[in-house]
Order: structure tokens, then C-alpha cells, then sequence
């Protein structure tokens, strides 16, 4: 079935209709109108007062290809190039995961515990370890503005992409490319305050619960483990922690529901103290915070 006419109106009915073979009506309306508004600025509310409003034929291109992508379950953020998170537009592609809700509880938990510090003249340290879009990190300058930030990642083509979010949203983020076991580079870092992570802890067996948008297009390196060590990161990033967490300092995580009370038990037998975990808006236990002794 070809769309009736070059019509905005007409080209957003006729797409809207095509996606409901795939998504239910009202996430298919949200879809079209989010495509229209980012891929040829057009807001829902201009197409349906203005029906005359006709659309060039890379417009419509844009859109009909877009429709063949959520077709196939790519997600609408990677087609968008972009995704919402605490407030700010992120750039987005598939080098990087798309940010989700839990992760802005977990910064929200960092900000309520630590917006003291903001003006004093002790700044915070604070270090996000596979920073992906940069996401944690640029929020909690934004947040924290006198805290001092840095953000690891191993991959270089996920640092282009954070890079880019820190100049367009204006946050002030020192990015360093390395692997934590590079000892070489790793020594060389001063101590911080905060260390927080969202390492991989997806369970390759758990990938059957999981959506083909997710499975199909996010970068498997930053979200699979293997079953057989599946808090692995977790254990390097502690390790990582020991040496570089001023005394006294947090190390918070994001965490698999799964696996809270497993990585409660690692944690305190390397020494950390006062663990904490906390459950999501879905009371799902997501988050871990834990402290070095002083």
C-alpha cells in the first residue's frame, strides 16, 4: 500500500497505520510524530492544523525509511540519532547503549547524597567508569557543578560520541580511552571521592528475556557477561576502586537484579563497607552503594 499523496497529513496517517503492525496505536502515533518532528521538523500539531503542508521527496524518503527501520526493530532513538536523559538531549548511535530510566535513578541517588558539596571550596573527584554516551558523567556536572569529573571508556568510537554530548549540553568532563587493567595508564590517575559504574551484567542465558531492539542493535560489549563470571566487571572495577577511592570514598553501581546479594557478598570481602542497595521505581533491586573504610 503507497501513501495517497505527498501531503504531510496524508504521509504521517498513512505511516502511523503502517507501524501498528508492529506496535500498538499509541506507541505508533508517538513514533510517527517523533520521526516527523526530528527528521523533518515537523511537530504533530503543525501537520494536522496545516493539511496543505506537502513534504519534498527526501522528506518523505526520510520517513519511509525510517518506518522500514522500526519495522525491523531498530529503536527509535538510534534512528533519531538521540535520547532524553535527566533532562538533556544526548546524541546517540549504535556505539553506544541507548540511556535508560534506572540509570537516572542511580544519578539521582548521587546527586540527593552529595548537592552539599556544590560551592564548597573541598571539590569533588568523581570518576565514571564506561562512560558509553557520557551520560552519568555530564549529568552529574551539570548537577554537581564544582565537582571535578573524568570518564573512562575502552572504546574510542563511544568517547567521539560522549565527547560531542559534553560540548552541546556544556558540561566540563575530562575523558581518558583505556582499559582499567592497563595498569600503565590506570597508575597514572590521582584517587577520587566517587568512583560510579554501569558495567555489562546482562547474563548471556537472560538474553532470552529480553527484546530484539535491544538484542539486535545495542553493542553487546557493554551489556552481556558470561554466566559462567558474570560479575566479572564488578570485581575489576571494586579491585580498580581499592586503589583509587580516597579513604572514605562511595563507589556506587547499577547492578542486575539478580545478582544484588552475590555482589553485596564480593564487596564486603574486599573490605568495603556500609552496603547498601536500593530498588528502582519498579521496586527491582538496581543500584549498589558501598564505601571505603577511612
Amino acid at each position: 500500500m503507497k501513501v495517497s499523496s505527498n501531503k504531510a497529513i496524508d504521509i504521517y496517517k498513512h505511516y502511523r497505520l503502517v507501524l501498528t503492525d508492529l506496535y500498538d496505536e499509541t506507541e505508533a502515533e508517538s513514533m510517527i510524530a517523533i520521526l516527523f518532528e526530528e527528521l523533518v521538523d515537523l511537530k504533530r500539531h503543525e501537520i494536522l492544523s496545516d493539511t496543505s503542508r506537502r513534504l519534498s521527496e527526501s522528506e518523505l524518503l526520510k520517513i519511509h525509511f525510517a518506518v522500514k527501520d522500526l519495522l525491523r526493530n531498530k529503536p527509535l532513538q538510534y534512528i533519531v540519532g538521540n535520547a532524553w536523559f535527566y533532562g538533556e538531549k544526548f546524541i546517540v548511535n549504535e556505539s553506544v547503549l541507548i540511556p535508560r530510566r534506572e540509570t537516572e535513578e542511580l544519578c539521582n541517588w548521587i546527586i540527593d547524597e552529595n548537592k552539599d558539596f556544590v560551592g564548597q571550596d573541598n571539590k569533588l573527584k568523581i570518576l565514571d567508569i564506561g562512560t558509553g554516551s557520557g551520560c552519568i558523567a555530564i549529568t552529574l556536572k551539570k548537577q554537581l557543578r564544582d565537582a571535578m569529573l573524568y570518564a573512562l571508556d575502552i572504546s574510542e568510537n563511544a568517547l567521539k560520541i560522549a565527547e560531542e554530548n559534553a560540548i552541546n549540553i556544556g558540561a566540563e568532563v575530562s575523558f581518558i580511552c583505556t582499559n582499567i587493567l592497563d595498569t600503565f595508564v590506570t597508575k597514572a590517575l590521582s584517587t577520587f571521592d566517587i568512583i560510579v559504574s554501569n558495567p555489562p551484567y546482562v547474563r548471556n542465558s537472560e538474553k532470552k528475556q529480553m527484546n530484539a531492539n535491544v538484542i539486535d542493535f545495542e553493542p553487546h560489549l557493554a551489556l552481556f557477561v558470561t554466566d559462567e563470571n558474570p560479575l566479572i566487571y564488578y570485581e575489576m572495577i571494586s579491585d580498580f576502586a581499592l586503589s583509587h577511592l580516597n579513604k572514605g570514598g562511595v563507589l556506587y553501581f547499577e547492578i542486575n537484579e539478580y545478582l544484588s546479594l552475590n555482589l553485596k557478598n564480593i564487596l564486603s570481602d574486599k573490605g568495603f563497607i556500609l552496603i547498601e542497595i536500593r530498588t528502582d521505581m519498579q521496586n527491582k533491586p538496581r543500584m549498589l552503594k558501598c564505601k571505603l573504610p577511612n
